[in-house]
């Protein structure tokens, strides 16, 4: 099978634009023969491509690995609710923080805002199927929007909607029939043909949610109303923040890409931490150069500014000194001076 990948416009909301996960390494390991692979897919996703009538469904399909494997897929978000199901094998699978060795039968749930990675550091023998599904949401507090075609009642989707929002569960062991609608879901993708499948492919997820609310219903399951609230939105955001410390935020940036308003962001970061937003990315911006001083004796001071976030180095110097009371140069040679009289202490 060749692997399809059209490069298409990303999701954005709320200025921000997001991108699809391209599984590079599961493509990689395709192409080497080390296991096999089939999937339908939009935006880039790997697979053959879905049609206008599943808009919404991102990605349906699985992998089947029968021999010792080499990869895995490390941390990463998906633009949608992602379910997996394990039908044989094992499988080693981390969401937030929690780490796990799927076994047969095992469904995860995965929020759009939950990292997950599948391996540790490689995957596991066996065969593991996906179902992602486009909500029109990043952020744990905006509202769920259900893709035209799903069937369910407005009470069924609204109790399903509420069991995924307001709680955190992520593993469950199901029964039989999740078991035979991804076995359904195996012949559907495997003879789909430019979108042939498409009405089996809607039945399917339709029927798929449906045995998930009557798992969810029979777990004991507790609801959390705050799970839902803007400021988890802001804690996530806060959370990412230092994977992009070089970025040229802005406060407006910063509110947007949380997903909130700008108000409601500054609340929200001054609660959290006590500091206004600049001001908290200002003293992560500090962490990283202190770190990276002593890291990398190599780079210059712009260059651990530039690093950093910082417009200019000698924006960046005035700020170190006003923090730690001396410049970053002196920093550097007071803590290498420090690291060797600890390497050879008197005898």
């Amino acid at each position: 099978m060749k692997i399809n990948i059209h490069k298409i416009e990303p999701f954005r909301a709320d200025g921000v634009v997001y991108h699809a996960d391209t599984c590079l390494p599961l493509i990689d390991a395709f192409k080497r023969n080390k296991l096999k692979f089939k999937a339908l897919a939009r935006h880039t996703y790997p697979g053959n491509r879905l049609d206008d009538n599943t808009l919404g469904l991102n990605s349906i399909g699985y992998w089947d690995a029968n021999e010792p494997q080499d990869w895995g897929l490390d941390w990463h978000r998906n633009e949608g609710i992602e379910f997996h199901f394990l039908e044989s094998g094992t499988m080693p699978y981390s969401q937030e923080n929690k780490e796990v060795l799927l076994t047969p039968n095992h469904l995860t749930i995965t929020r759009p805002w939950e990292a997950h990675k599948v391996g540790n550091p490689n995957i596991g023998m066996g065969k593991f199927y996906w179902v992602i599904i486009d909500l029109g949401v990043r952020r744990p507090h905006q509202e769920w929007v259900w893709p035209d075609w799903i069937t369910l009642t407005k009470e069924d989707l609204k109790q399903l909607t509420i069991f995924l929002r307001q709680n955190e569960e992520s593993i469950l062991k199901t029964n039989n029939k999740i078991r035979n609608c991804f076995k359904g879901i195996n012949d559907v993708v495997n003879t789909d043909r430019n979108g042939s499948n498409a009405s089996r492919i809607r039945n399917l997820v339709n029927y798929l949610l449906i045995l998930i609310l009557d798992l969810l219903k029979t777990e004991d399951i507790v609801l959390n109303e705050s799970l839902t609230d803007s400021s988890r939105s802001v804690q996530y955001f806060l959370k990412e923040l230092d994977k992009s410390l070089s970025e040229d935020w802005t406060i407006e940036r910063m509110s947007k890409s949380a997903g909130v308003g700008l108000t409601r962001f500054t609340h929200h970061c001054k609660q959290l931490t006590n500091l206004t937003p600049m001001r908290y990315l200002t003293m992560r911006r500090l962490e990283m150069s202190k770190k990276i001083l002593l890291d990398k004796r190599n780079l210059t001071v712009s260059e651990v500014a530039y690093i950093c976030g910082f417009a200019t180095s000698q924006y960046f110097s005035t700020v170190f000194k006003k923090h730690e009371k001396c410049s970053p140069n002196e920093y550097r040679k007071q803590n290498l001076v420090g690291k060797l009289l600890s390497a050879y202490p008197e005898t």
